[in-house]
């Protein structure tokens, strides 16, 4: 039997959800049938749309606490409540950090932790007092876990997303569910500037296990999972995606496949 997820009636609000992994994860939300809002600094160059259906635009500075707290009483006079909250917002220049200097580190600490953490706060008071409560999805990173030389500061900011969801997950129980989906690399419409043209976006994925690239949608069906009844007992969890992780290295400076390949 097909197991399908329906998010109707639901009200979803994905952080930098205009274009990129955010907007596949708007287009999985709204598939499902979820009301969902994208914010962001500017609009996106087109609407978000999936299923015959478009995402609610709303502008949002997430690293402005006043801002924040205006915008959820926005949410909460357009539409009574809010179920769904995923962090997407974020993301780091590459820059060794001692070239960057601890200026530009704070500042992308500030909108890969802090921020998150105001906007999760202000959607914890909208959710505490309904009846189904609500669940809070962070978007962390593959960064968060191994070393992150060129993008420490971002990866510094990630492993401790992932702690503090974990640590919300207990402080809020049992009324709000939060987890973390870790990423690994998504192609987007921004790849080409991390990864070069077609070819290098070809070798990059062959150092995956799964062979290629994440596509946006791919972020969004975790979301849509860990937002559903299906995952009503899930929270402090940490859902990798990321095609299998990265084969290690010493294993090809050893040249093993070359010795079990003549055996």
């Amino acid at each position: 039997m097909a197991v399908t997820v329906d998010l109707a009636g639901r009200v979803a609000l994905v952080t930098g959800g205009t274009r990129g992994v955010g907007a596949g994860i708007a287009r999985a939300l709204l598939a499902a049938g979820a009301e969902v809002v994208v914010c962001a600094r500017r609009p996106g160059e087109r609407p978000v749309e999936a299923a015959g259906r478009t995402a609610r635009f709303l502008p949002l500075d997430v690293r402005d606490p006043d801002a924040v707290g205006a915008f959820f009483a926005r949410l909460r006079d357009s539409y009574g409540r809010l179920d769904l909250l995923v962090n997407n917002a974020g993301g780091s220049p590459f820059g060794l950090l001692a070239a960057a200097g601890p200026r530009r580190a704070a500042r992308v600490v500030e909108l890969n932790l802090i921020a998150p953490l105001t906007v999760s706060l202000a959607a914890y008071e909208a959710m505490r007092h309904q009846q189904r409560g609500g669940s809070i999805v962070m978007i962390g990173s593959v960064s968060g876990t191994r070393p992150s030389p060129g993008t420490a500061a971002y990866g510094a900011a990630k492993a401790g997303l992932e702690n503090l969801a974990r640590s919300l997950a207990v402080e809020w129980a049992p009324t709000v569910r939060v987890n973390t989906v870790v990423l690994g690399m998504v192609r987007t419409e921004l790849s080409h500037l991390h990864y070069g043209d077609e070819a290098g976006l070809a070798a990059v994925g062959r150092t995956v296990p799964l062979g290629r690239l994440a596509e946006p949608g791919e972020a969004g069906d975790a979301c849509v999972f860990l937002a559903s009844d299906l995952a009503a007992y899930i929270s402090g969890a940490a859902l990798h995606v990321h095609g299998g992780g990265e084969r290690p290295a010493f294993l090809d400076a050893a040249n093993v496949n070359q010795r079990e390949d003549s055996r």
